[in-house]
């Protein structure tokens, strides 16, 4: 009897290309090498040098991965698959657009840009050509944010979510704050906001099953720099129904990323909600129905501590997500999912309600739908 081999059932790998040698490209290259069904294909720079830098210092094979000396010579690789994209926001629109005109299922870092509108010449060019988006919000795609999504969603334990608060803030040394592109106007014009807000306004809307607010009020006094940029700022965000959240970003603060959910029946606390403290685990904890102990020393109960493992890093897992969705699109003819592409809508649509309040002096300002 004859013991044929079997042929390999597994996908092909989603051949990704690196557009750009932005510091976070780093982050995503080893990324995609941990990731199952990714594979670094490509890595395109405004110079051949450069990429050829970028893969050496990255454990990239110089050897296999081909660099590219400009973005057009990567978009035009027909070798590749989906690009992840760490340009400045403000090369988003033309360069996600070309992405996809090509072909190429995007990969985008966040912010994703710098308005809604330019969102959606993004959104509507993905669209048309039947790519994939996805923004790199990396702790969405943490094993802990499906847990703690089960812990909100128990009615007895939590209740109905009333008030939320978050910070996310670092504190930038000075060759940052005079040199970085989230600083600079024409590269990164939302600088705090953008870059440390996003995550915040994400976490909010993600607590509320992304139920948009009526109204935002930005605080009063955001710190700017000279050439207008925000280091500091944050807003406080109305519903319909009388619940609220709170958040703060700044580039001048202690490393903080805190969000607090309070609920009726309970509150659930995460302190380093956008990268965990650790690669292999990340915890919450939960307070439910919480009462004073006797003579009130104390609480009762306590809050309980719940510890998530994962093998795999968050961005690592993002990846390995992006590409399955890839695979389903090129390899099963499958529909990119809408899922992803609308919770960045609107945590870009906040994200401007935010930005128009602030310079109104902190006047209310509606949220678009």
């Amino acid at each position: 009897m004859s013991s044929a081999a079997v042929p390999d059932q597994s996908p092909r790998p989603v051949r990704f290309g690196i557009l750009g040698c932005a510091a976070i490209a780093r982050k995503l290259a080893r990324a995609m090498l941990l990731a199952p069904g990714a594979a670094v294909a490509a890595v395109g720079s405004r110079s051949e040098v450069k990429a050829r830098l970028f893969a050496a210092d990255n454990g990239l094979d110089v050897a296999t991965t081909r660099l590219h000396g400009s973005y057009d010579a990567l978009l035009d690789d027909p070798d590749i698959d989906a690009v992840y994209m760490p340009l400045p926001t403000s090369l988003h629109v033309r360069w996600a657009t070309a992405a996809a005109a090509r072909g190429k299922h995007v990969l985008l870092e966040k912010p994703t840009a710098l308005c809604a509108a330019d969102l959606d010449t993004i959104l509507a060019a993905c669209d048309t050509a039947g790519v994939q988006f996805m923004d790199s919000t990396m702790w969405m795609h943490h094993p802990r944010t499906a847990k703690m999504r089960e812990t909100v969603d128990n009615k007895d334990a939590i209740g109905d979510i009333r008030t939320i608060n978050s910070v996310f803030s670092f504190r930038a040394n000075e060759d940052f704050l005079q040199n970085d592109i989230r600083v600079k106007p024409g590269l990164d014009a939302l600088g705090a906001l953008g870059d440390a807000g996003w995550y915040c306004i994400r976490a909010i809307l993600w607590a509320v099953d992304y139920e948009l607010p009526k109204t935002v009020i930005a605080l009063r006094d955001p710190v700017k720099n000279q050439a207008g940029v925000l280091l500091a700022c944050g807003a406080t965000l109305y519903w319909s129904d009388g619940k609220t959240a709170t958040f703060s970003c700044s580039f001048l603060t202690n490393l903080t990323m805190d969000i607090t959910l309070v609920g009726t029946n309970g509150t659930v606390y995460v302190t380093d909600f956008v990268i965990p403290y650790e690669e292999k685990s990340a915890e919450f904890q939960v307070a439910s129905k919480s009462n004073f102990a006797e003579l009130h020393v104390g609480w009762d109960p306590l809050p309980s501590k719940h510890v998530v493992a994962t093998d795999l890093p968050q961005e690592a897992l993002m990846v390995q997500e992006f590409a399955r969705l890839v695979q389903n699109i090129r390899d099963a003819g499958g529909k990119p999912e809408g899922k992803w592409p609308a919770i960045t809508r609107k945590t870009q649509l906040v994200l401007d309600a935010v930005k128009a309040s602030i310079d109104k002096g902190s006047a209310p300002v509606e949220v678009a739908s």
